[in-house]
């Protein structure tokens, strides 16, 4: 694929690994998750006072919205970095087998 200026795009990247994300690209997700929470709570708002004088029970219900959604963003925004419970464990125990086995010639190296 290439762009206009006739340089080439670049290749998409795929995680092969099972690392986590790095803590920019965290902290920009949870900002992310938290304007789109904020949004929703001034759509809430906004819609009480537009149904207020029009169905009462809905105003009411954007209300409590409104007024839930803040804490359920902060809350949601200050959750700790992802768990990845996939990820191999990097202590080797004492009964894991050696990676190569012994070579033809490293029986009289053992001294």
């Amino acid at each position: 694929m290439r762009l206009r200026s006739g340089r080439k795009a670049d290749p998409a990247v795929f995680r092969i690994t099972g690392a986590r994300r790095g803590l920019h690209e965290d902290v920009l997700a949870r900002q992310r998750r938290y304007v789109i929470s904020m949004l929703v709570r001034t759509v809430a708002v906004l819609l009480t006072v537009a149904l207020w004088n029009v169905s009462r029970p809905l105003a009411v219900v954007a209300l409590v919205l409104g007024a839930v959604l803040p804490y359920v963003a902060v809350v949601v925004a200050n959750a700790g970095r992802e768990n990845v419970t996939s990820l191999p464990s990097t202590f080797i125990t004492r009964d894991a087998p050696p990676t190569l086995p012994p070579g033809p010639g490293d029986a009289h190296n053992r001294n």
